[in-house]
């Protein structure tokens, strides 16, 4: 493969690349679901990654990427997220829409592109929804948070990020009220079902793990252990 990447394999880079932040590593099966296509799809082009240098494939244990596979993801995600910024921050969309727009002009927007769109945004450390912005060099400062499934009642924090863009998860995230910044405090956390059920001070619904896995927190000092 030269490294003249196609689009279809920087999304495949770049999925990888936010599975394997998340929960470690890329199983296949989810980054079936990410990519939406079939298991077998994902098999035969995860090998041609690995023949490439680009990931590592452990059977049963998922895939992680290789220094340059990073590196190529690094500049997938530092485009798209700049892109994020375009669309909210100069063509003012709702924060909560523009990563759709954002993945596709992620492709088309080069680094030589990148690069001055960055000094016009004001060198944005982070997208929209709180996530960090790669640098040129492929350099990405994660900020020290958790979970907020994690925390326990009457344990607060300010609200630093979604790691789900999902438009529809994200538009029910700003009904709510909660956003990047957004101060909140556990009230009761229970176990239902398969589900850990999360009530927070202020807002009137429990929310379920399925959103409150996604949302991360900067934990409050102070806050009742």
């Amino acid at each position: 493969m030269s490294r003249e990447v196609s689009q279809s394999i920087e999304e495949y880079l770049e999925n990888i690349y936010r599975l394997q932040e998340r929960v470690g590593c890329a199983k296949t099966k989810e980054l079936a679901k990410k990519m939406q296509v079939t298991l077998g799809t994902v098999t035969n082009t995860v090998e041609l990654l690995e023949r490439e240098g680009l990931v590592e494939h452990r059977p049963y244990r998922g895939v992680k990427l290789t220094k340059d596979g990073r590196r190529i993801a690094l500049g997938v995600i530092r485009r798209h997220r700049l892109a994020e910024r375009l669309l909210a921050d100069i063509l003012h969309l709702d924060w909560s829409r523009v990563h759709e727009g954002a993945c596709r002009l992620e492709h088309v927007l080069t680094e030589d592109l990148a690069k001055p769109l960055g000094k016009i945004l004001g060198h944005p450390k982070t997208c929209p929804h709180g996530n960090p912005i790669p640098t040129r060099c492929g350099g990405i400062v994660e900020e020290r948070c958790k979970r907020l499934i994690d925390l326990k009642p009457d344990e607060e924090g300010a609200i630093v990020k979604f790691t789900e863009e999902d438009q529809s998860l994200l538009q029910y995230l700003r009904s709510l009220g909660l956003m990047p910044g957004v101060s909140v405090k556990v009230e009761v956390k229970m176990n239902v079902e398969d589900s850990v059920l999360m009530k927070l001070e202020h807002i009137d619904q429990p929310l379920r793990s399925e959103v409150t896995s996604n949302v991360w927190v900067r934990e409050r000092r102070g806050s009742r252990r």
